[in-house]
């Protein structure tokens, strides 16, 4: 076993900040003169340290930090603020000129700081901005900021998976790979890029000929900070618990009957979060992360003893890919488990073309296009001439907007919708959907299913009914289609007469839009900048580009208040909800300025 430490200076080079803008507001808006300030909570590693040091960058504030070492000593945080012996109201009255107090970890402060921090707040002369994990003990006087409802509490969900695949587009890794990282790390920061870090400088990542990205095959790497995340599972010490842990690592993908384990050591397992029982009485760990990593430390016997073979996978991987037909035989794409591809995949086994071109089309669907690509791809490489492969590839690269290759959605990539509507054939009721995505309802008019939702579709079309179209935009959502339901607010906006109805359904539309992945269809394509003034689209092209708000100041010899103002009327005009949507809307067609 190799154990991957992580380089000091990768440490010093933080991530760009991706996502969080509104929380990033909120805190900001919760820390302005006249605030009392803000409590920030959440799982370890979601990026709670970083989303408060981005609201108070360069500010003039005072910052302390809880530390485990010293839990039982007096104003441990406050050391270097403070004297060597003072007393509670002391501290308060010497802390009481601090604007602003950042306070870090707060669940790891001693009581008298913890206790500190608790009188700042009831005096409120301090604003402070205090950072605290869930799920682990705390001072009652730090629980009691938010309990009391003396700090407003901002609870940080899970970095979403689109804004995990921006965090990590510089690193240049396939689709396939994010998604393992994203699933793997449930939004843990930390442990995210700790991972990537270890599988860099181990030589875990390989490059994909096709498309030159990098791709992750193969076992977890065990960085300090996997360890870290794995300790609820290593200290178990009752008896029989790691050996249950232990198997059901090694049953993974597949899980164990209830039957065949001892009920007393689940019933614990259970209670503390490791383990899952369904209602079919089967077995499972609860985090992504735990099987891989106790595989990755298993020593060679144990591995040995406990491992299954992967022929033993064959009828689940059938169950799996049936289950993701049945679903597209209802017109029902919503995010299904996978278990048993996914760890074909990640084990770097070979992934058979059917259910990989089944696993592309139910991506391709739900607007998660590279992805598609990429199973497409895994099922190539196992045969290289199947044609539900191609195809797939070949649908996937017309709806990103690529020119090359065969196809209907080719051909409307080229702008040539005449040739693409007279590919409609057949009776696959995707492919006669077609039609209407491309604008033309008449053509398929009394060949859908009849009171089906993509039948409504092709009717509020035709109807040029902008409510209707946004209803069954929702009905699409609501099964998981986001690229069709994208599309169908995007054709409602036009149809509006209401210019506030319009923009909302064009921010609709943008925000499901940035979660498939590229997607570059005729229907997106009426989603335009809208009208701007030159400053506008000036200021609108930077931020798109990435740069902050005192960057963009800094270039165009503007105030940082003026660059967020400019921004403000943008995202009014333009129908966005922030800065994250702007990248996708620059690439569309401008509109001349105002």
């Amino acid at each position: 076993m190799t154990t991957y430490e992580q380089d000091a200076k990768t440490l010093e080079l933080p991530w760009p900040f991706t996502g969080r803008e509104d929380e990033l507001e909120l805190v900001r808006r919760s820390l302005a003169a006249g605030r009392p300030g803000i409590v920030v909570t959440g799982p370890a590693g979601c990026g709670k340290t970083r989303l408060i040091t981005e609201a108070v960058p360069g500010a003039d504030c005072a910052r302390v930090t809880g530390t485990p070492e010293t839990r039982g000593l007096r104003f441990a945080a406050f050391a270097h603020l403070l004297p060597d012996t003072v007393s509670l109201h002391r501290a308060v009255h010497l802390l009481s000129g601090v604007r602003l107090l950042v306070v870090d970890d707060a669940q790891l402060l001693d009581e008298t700081s913890a206790a500190l921090v608790h009188q700042l707040a009831v005096h409120g002369r301090t604003r402070l901005a205090v950072a605290a994990t869930d799920g682990v003990p705390a001072p009652g006087a730090v629980s009691r900021l938010w309990a009391g409802e003396l700090l407003p509490r901002l609870t940080l969900e899970p970095l979403p998976r689109e804004d995990t695949a921006e965090l990590l587009a510089p690193a240049g890794l396939e689709p396939l790979t994010v998604g393992r990282l994203h699933r793997m790390c449930r939004g843990d920061l930390r442990l995210l890029r700790d991972l990537l870090g270890a599988l860099r400088r181990s030589g875990g990542l390989v490059r994909v000929r096709e498309t030159g990205e990098s791709a992750w095959r193969g076992p977890v790497p065990v960085t300090a900070t996997v360890r870290d995340r794995l300790a609820p599972v290593l200290d178990r010490t009752g008896p029989g618990e790691r050996e249950t842990l232990d198997r059901l690592a090694f049953a993974e993908p597949l899980p164990f009957a209830l039957d065949d384990l001892d009920l007393d050591v689940l019933e614990r397992l259970e209670a503390d979060g490791l383990i899952q029982v369904d209602d079919r009485g089967s077995v499972t760990l609860a985090h992504p992360l735990h099987g891989p990593a106790l595989r990755a430390t298993a020593g060679r016997l144990r591995a040995r003893r406990l491992s299954r073979t992967p022929d033993r996978c064959g009828p689940a991987l059938e169950a799996e890919q049936s289950a993701l037909e049945r679903g597209l035989a209802r017109q029902d794409v919503r995010a299904t488990p996978t278990p048993v591809g996914d760890w074909l995949l990640s084990e770097g086994l070979p992934v058979p073309a059917g259910y990989a071109a089944v696993r592309a089309r139910y991506a391709r669907l739900r607007g998660e296009l590279r992805e598609a690509a990429a199973w497409a791809r895994e099922g190539l490489r196992a045969a290289p001439h199947d044609a539900d492969c191609r195809t797939e590839l070949d649908l996937v690269a017309g709806q990103l907007g690529e020119e090359t290759g065969s196809g209907m959605w080719a051909a409307a990539a080229r702008g040539d919708i005449d040739t693409a509507l007279a590919g409609i054939v057949g009776t696959d009721v995707f492919a006669r959907y077609d039609a209407v995505r491309l604008g033309a309802p008449e053509r398929v008019a009394g060949r859908l299913p009849a009171d089906g939702v993509f039948a409504r579709h092709a009717e509020a079309l035709a109807r040029g009914d902008g409510p209707g179209l946004d209803r069954v935009a929702e009905a699409l959502e609501e099964r998981g289609f986001l690229l069709f339901a994208a599309e169908a607010h995007a054709q409602a906006v036009p149809a509006h007469r209401d210019p506030r109805a319009a923009r909302l359904s064009r921010t609709r539309a943008v925000a499901l839009a940035r979660r498939c992945q590229g997607a570059r269809t005729p229907a997106l394509s009426g989603l335009v900048l809208g009208e701007l003034t030159a400053r506008q689209r000036q200021i609108v092209t930077l931020a798109a580009a990435g740069l902050s708000n005192r960057q963009i100041a800094e270039r165009l010899t503007l105030s940082v208040r003026t660059v967020g103002n400019h921004l403000y009327s943008a995202y009014t005009r333009l129908g966005a909800s922030d800065r994250g949507a702007l990248p996708w809307l620059t690439d569309q067609p401008e509109a001349e300025p105002a």
